[in-house]
């Protein structure tokens, strides 16, 4: 499961964890607004927290997009977090799970699980934020998790080593998705493309002293586009994640 924390000042406060959870039928009413459902609603949030960014998003600013009013949202959801949290879970469902079912290596599936997740947080960088809020527990990441430990016990590590060998593959991919998806964002902040935005900074620091080692790798670096070398990073940086989950296979817990 993608790494995830409570809420600190109410961790019990989660509309998976609560009983709360529902697909947003409320009682029938002549006042129930029409045109309007659950779904529609959290793929609506989705498409607005993708836009405008977490910090920018609001129940009024949803009602308008939706064209209700504020209070007819809250026929299908009790409150924001709630909102927010069913919006989290709704972006896992983009994490193929064929992988888990197929019996092939479980390498090629392990690294078709990390490319979607990175691909996941990439494209909604709300996401990764939300993660550190809430429980993180809803159905869809669920399956996801439940999929990937499917995968894990098909590379012959002993059951014990297996939720530490999830959890290296999951935190390396949300560190690298989570730093993927600010970049977009700041450089969607500053208007400007993500390769000018490199070379900028990069000719900054070039001629510092502190950075004298790293002259040659920056100076490579300017030279071509920013996507090129972050997809050769992800996936050399990925195989040696595999190579050492392949290294401790056959050993003794604690060794």
């Amino acid at each position: 499961m993608a790494p995830a924390a409570p809420r600190a000042s109410k961790p019990q406060a989660s509309v998976w964890l609560s009983g709360g959870a529902r697909d947003g039928r409320r009682r029938k009413s002549s006042q129930q607004p029409v045109g309007l459902d659950h779904g529609k609603i959290v793929r609506t949030t989705v498409q607005l927290l993708d836009a405008n960014g977490l910090q920018n998003f609001s129940m009024r600013r949803l009602a308008a997009e939706l064209g209700v009013t504020p209070m007819s949202v809250y026929w299908y959801v009790d409150n924001k977090d709630d909102l927010l949290e069913y919006a989290l879970d709704e972006v896992f469902a983009e994490i193929p799970l064929q992988a888990a079912e197929t019996g092939g290596d479980w390498r090629d599936a392990v690294r078709e699980f990390a490319t979607s997740y990175r691909r996941t947080l990439a494209t909604h960088p709300w996401a990764s934020r939300l993660m550190g809020e809430y429980a993180n527990v809803g159905p869809k990441s669920v399956a996801f998790s439940t999929a990937a430990h499917r995968v894990m016990r098909r590379s012959g590590l002993a059951p014990e080593h297996i939720p530490g060998a999830l959890a290296a593959v999951y935190q390396f991919v949300y560190g690298y998705g989570t730093v993927e998806g600010r970049w977009t964002e700041l450089c969607r902040s500053t208007g400007t493309s993500e390769d000018d935005l490199f070379r900028e900074m990069a000719g900054a620091v070039r001629d510092r002293p502190e950075y004298g080692e790293l002259g040659p790798i920056i100076d490579q670096r300017m030279e071509g586009p920013v996507a090129q070398y972050r997809e050769r990073d992800f996936g050399f940086a990925l195989e040696c994640v595999i190579a050492g989950i392949e290294a401790m296979r056959g050993r003794a817990p604690h060794a």
